[in-house]
């Protein structure tokens, strides 16, 4: 396993010192060299390994970056970033989790109140401190007391953009030990739930204890929290993970059965009660007879697969992202499930960042990426300036005039169809951030809230709704603004959104950066029942964040979507009269 993501998240922790510090430029500069090292297909070690000049082959890293990654390779610290830390002694990452809470912020509290962590946080917020700082006062203590009671449950969960790789590692690495007949992830992750309490993986096989043995032999396990004959768990990348093995024959009921959710179960449970049959982690079982004592015999009948599971029941299988009691068992029942969009049913991108904002390739450089990766039309949408946009980010309806032209001459020569778009911001009242005359001239206008996301329900739904109503709004972009974990963002009427969203044909984003999620699949759902379109964009700022659009397929699988809900599953040229 590689080093980029804990080299790079390194330098986005000592660029965060820095800006506590009120240092200038240098750490826009760190973030950015994070990104592509993260990113980078290269494990960093190998490079450094090289010398200097290899590691300077990542974009955006220089003489200094270079020295520290082989600094830290080779002695496991950075002695400016242990400098920067011992001048500001906090919880970085823990404090800023907490909304409305940045790195500058971080420094000020330390510098007046000696904050370090989120129990001094609470300490002084609760004791009225913070609104006696210059600059801060009762609302912003208020809302940072508000921000924390969401940390602390936010803490609890891990999002499934980091969960699922993890999984899929595990996966592959136990397909490839011989004494393993199957091996599937199960638990929330397995139905693609946005956040998860932990990593739940079920193997089969007739070895249980060599598998056991294998699973805490993983390279990727830091920790062996217990291990049981046919169960164990660890700690790995700092996410527990749980591993139970069951023998072939089991393998489908436990499957169905540890997938979930709860109420998915027990709905599954009492249809097989009714039906004179019990189901559990082993298998269904018929107990319509009863033996000489008295007691019901319980002769199994399935389990093996899934299939059979559902199948003695008189059910379809059902997919697990829909396993949420949501109307699954009554429409497999009725032959009546949904035909849902599939991974690789995509066509297109519809959001994404270049250089000329916050993203990291250039328009030539985003278009061949978009073509390699086989997508047959790829839209620009840069940041233009407005409400929530800080750091000079946001475009300039001049400098939007002026890419649109670039856009459209590089669009010229390209292999796919490329839309010149913008990312407009919506303001407080629902207007957009980019005048009229350009936004007609563009080829498609995604529309997202960036700021004001503490507004009450009944304000941001009209916020919303205005901006679906503007007449160039192609797009509602990441609707509510939610971060995961993070912040929870706006909490409109899905439904009165999703109905606007119909009228005026405008399509509903699921953003699939796993960060975000929003739409989620509950809104999903609520918007393809109201007929509108939702389209599935990654939001991309770098190539590799293509790969993301798997979060979005499975997040509108569990809102019941097909191929024909979604808008870049279309071809280009219905695209393009959907949004003209």
């Amino acid at each position: 396993m590689s080093r980029n993501a804990e080299i790079a998240a390194l330098f986005e922790e000592y660029a965060d010192l820095l800006e506590a510090q009120d240092v200038e430029y240098k750490p826009n500069t760190y973030r950015r060299a994070a990104e592509s090292i993260r990113e980078y297909p290269t494990a960093i070690e190998d490079l450094a390994s090289k010398g200097q000049d290899a590691v300077e082959e990542i974009d955006g890293v220089g003489d200094a970056i270079s020295s520290k990654v082989i600094e830290y390779v080779d002695t496991g610290a950075i002695e400016e970033l242990e400098g920067e830390r011992a001048k500001l002694p906090v919880a970085m990452d823990e404090l800023t989790s907490v909304e409305g809470v940045g790195p500058k912020t971080v420094g000020t509290l330390y510098e007046a109140l000696g904050v370090e962590n989120l129990a001094d946080l609470e300490t002084v917020a609760s004791a009225g401190e913070i609104q006696e700082i210059k600059g801060f006062g009762p609302k912003t203590e208020q809302n940072i007391l508000s921000g924390l009671e969401f940390a602390r449950k936010a803490s609890e969960r891990e999002l499934l953009g980091d969960t699922r790789p993890l999984a899929d590692d595990l996966l592959d690495y136990l397909r490839g030990h011989d004494g393993i007949e199957r091996a599937e992830v199960a638990g929330s992750i397995r139905r693609w739930r946005e956040t998860s309490g932990d990593v739940d993986v079920l193997a089969a096989s007739d070895d249980l204890n060599g598998v056991i043995v294998a699973f805490t032999d993983w390279g990727r396990v830091e920790r062996v929290i217990e291990s049981g004959e046919n169960k164990a768990s660890v700690v790995a990348n700092g996410i527990r993970v749980d591993l139970r093995v069951v023998v072939p024959e089991e393998f489908g009921s436990a499957l169905q059965y540890f997938t979930g959710s709860k109420a998915h179960n027990i709905r599954f449970r009492n249809r097989a009660l009714d039906r004179d049959l019990k189901v559990n982690e082993y298998g269904v079982f018929d107990v319509s007879d009863t033996n000489e004592e008295g007691q019901r015999a319980g002769e199994r009948v399935a389990g093996r697969t899934e299939g059979e599971m559902y199948a003695a029941l008189d059910l379809a299988w059902i997919p697990p992202e829909l396993r949420e009691d949501t109307g699954e068992i009554d429409a497999a029942a009725a032959d009546a499930l949904p035909d849902l969009i599939e991974e690789g049913d995509l066509r297109g991108e519809l959001h994404t960042h270049t250089d000329w904002s916050d993203g990291t390739e250039s328009i030539d450089e985003w278009i061949a990426s978009a073509e390699t990766f086989g997508h047959e039309y790829l839209c620009i949408s840069d940041h233009a300036t407005g409400p929530g946009m800080v750091g000079g980010v946001g475009l300039s309806d001049e400098d939007l005039r002026e890419q649109a032209a670039t856009i459209r001459e590089a669009a010229a020569d390209a292999a796919i169809e490329v839309f010149a778009g913008v990312e407009a911001n919506i303001d407080s009242e629902g207007g957009l951030s980019v005048a009229e005359d350009v936004l007609e001239e563009l080829d498609l206008v995604v529309a997202s809230p960036h700021s004001g996301l503490d507004m009450d329900s009944e304000a941001a739904t009209d916020r919303l709704v205005a901006a679906i109503e503007h007449p160039q709004t192609d797009i509602l972009g990441h609707p509510t603004g939610r971060l995961l974990t993070r912040r929870p963002g706006l909490d409109p009427d899905l439904q009165r959104v999703a109905e606007a969203a119909a009228d005026n044909g405008v399509a509903l984003e699921i953003n699939a950066n796993p960060a975000r999620l929003d739409l989620w699949g509950r809104a999903v759902k609520v918007a393809v029942e109201a007929g509108a379109t939702v389209v599935i964009n990654t939001d991309a700022h770098s190539p590799a964040e293509f790969e993301n659009d798997r979060y979005g397929i499975h997040t509108a699988r569990r809102g019941w979507a097909g191929p024909a809900d979604v808008l870049n599953a279309w071809t280009a040229s219905e695209v393009r009269a959907f949004v003209e």
